[in-house]
């Protein structure tokens, strides 16, 4: 809940600002009404940065790659007793 409050403060402030901008005529009206497309593409870039960043420090866990190695042999031997057909890797 907490959230969606923030979000939505953080819209009503940026829509006031928008207006405020629209109503005091401080830059070119044209330039106003494109504000809401910046807003809308910078936020697409901050969430792709959010995004790569979040992949280059994606934790690896050598300890559990040896543990699903291993769950898999045993998967894969179960399964050649019963007479399946698990490939040949």
């Amino acid at each position: 809940m907490k959230h969606i409050v923030k979000i939505l403060s953080l819209l009503v402030a940026i829509s006031a600002f928008w207006i405020g901008l629209l109503q005091a005529a401080i830059i070119p009206r044209s330039h106003t009404w494109l504000l809401p497309i910046y807003f809308v593409v910078s936020l697409g870039c901050y969430g792709l940065l959010m995004v790569g960043i979040g992949l280059m420090q994606f934790p690896t866990c050598p300890q559990e790659a040896v543990l699903l190695q291993k769950d898999i042999a045993e998967a894969k031997d179960f399964f050649k007793h019963r007479g399946v057909d698990v490939g040949s890797n």
